[in-house]
Formats: C-alpha cells, structure tokens, sequence
C-alpha cells in the first residue's frame, strides 16, 4: 500500500497529464456523438421504418469487441489521437440515439395538440416542445455513453493513443502492480465522477 502511495506522490504531475488527455479523448468521442446521435434520434422518433435500420446499424456497432473495432479504425485512420475519437464516438452513438428516440416519443400527445392548437410547424414543435421536454432522456443516455467511453479509452495506448490505459498497460508489461493500480484507480473515479456529475444534471433537467 505505501509503494502505491509513494508512486502518487512521485508521479502526480504525470498521472495529471495522462487524466487530461484520457478526459480530451472522452470529452471529443461524446461530442461527436452528441452531434450526430442526436439528429439520429430525431429521425427515429419521427420514422419508425427507417429507426429501426439506424438502431439495428448502432446497434452492430456496440456488439464489435472495443478492440476489434479500434484495431479496424486504425487501419483507415492510423495510429493516434484520431482513431481513438472516432472509436469513442462509434461507442457512444447507440445510447444517445435511441435515449433521444424514447425521448421524443414520450412527450405527453396533450401537449403536442395544444401545440398544434397554437399554430407549431412541426419543426417549431420539435424544437421547442418536444426536444425540451425529452433532454432527460438524453442526459440518461450521455450518461451511459460517457461511463462505457471512459472505459473504452483505457485500451488507446494499443492504438496510439494516450490516457491512463498506458499506466495500465505499462504495468501489465513490467509486471508492476503498482503502475496497474495508479492507471485504473483514477479511471474508475472519472467514471464515478461523470455518473454522480450527468445524474445530477439529468435530475435538475426533469
């Protein structure tokens, strides 16, 4: 236990720069997928035929093994920064889309009708009725999508990447358990950290 102590203590500065570039990582996937899961979602609200082809398509996505699909990535990417984003947007797609969808199509019928009484387009429905009312929905699934994105960026490292995967991995290499630890302990906290920070969000959104 003290060695693992004495490592912080020696290694705080670099351990701080390995959780900034693991938060980056995390923080550029998800918006990505915000960006474009959410329009996604709008679209599967609104048509159930072509949803389901875009849920089935995400869906394929989050069933590829993380390692599987990064490997594949860094063929058409290389190695790096960029294969990693693209990896962590990939991942993060499915919860934020289909969260957006059930969302959407939650809104009470009442108040869409009022809506309408009030002379909406349709598109002033969505974006002013609608989408509101359906944001806790979508924090529940960028809450999801952010804990399983920290958890897929530890593997960077195989790929290129930076973060704590490559305390992690250094660790598994030269059989330091210490290392191990200082990489997957600060992991776990971002992780715990981004579930208690959008759980609050989400409740405040409701």
């Amino acid at each position: 236990m003290m060695d693992i102590f004495e490592y912080f203590q020696n290694n705080w500065l670099l351990l701080l720069e390995l959780t900034g570039g693991h938060i980056l990582m995390v923080v550029c996937g998800l918006a990505l997928a915000l960006a474009v899961g959410v329009p996604l979602g709008m679209v599967c609200a609104r048509n159930q035929k072509l949803g389901s082809w875009i849920l089935a398509g995400a869906n394929m996505i989050q069933v590829l093994p993380s390692l599987a699909l990064l490997a594949l990535l860094m063929l058409v990417f290389g190695l790096g920064f960029k294969t990693v984003v693209v990896g962590l947007f990939l991942y993060s797609l499915l919860p934020i889309i289909r969260n957006t969808a059930v969302g959407l199509q939650q809104v009470d019928k009442s108040i869409m009708e009022a809506g309408k009484g009030v002379g909406m387009s349709p598109l002033q429905m969505l974006l002013k009725v609608q989408f509101p009312l359906s944001l806790p929905f979508l924090m529940a699934g960028l809450r999801v999508a952010a804990v399983i994105a920290i958890g897929v960026a530890t593997i960077a490292p195989l790929i290129g990447g930076e973060g704590l995967g490559r305390e992690i991995y250094a660790g598994i290499n030269y059989r330091n358990d210490t290392r191990i630890i200082a990489g997957a302990v600060p992991a776990a906290l971002l992780a715990i950290l981004a579930d208690i920070f959008l759980g609050r969000l989400q409740k405040k959104l409701k």
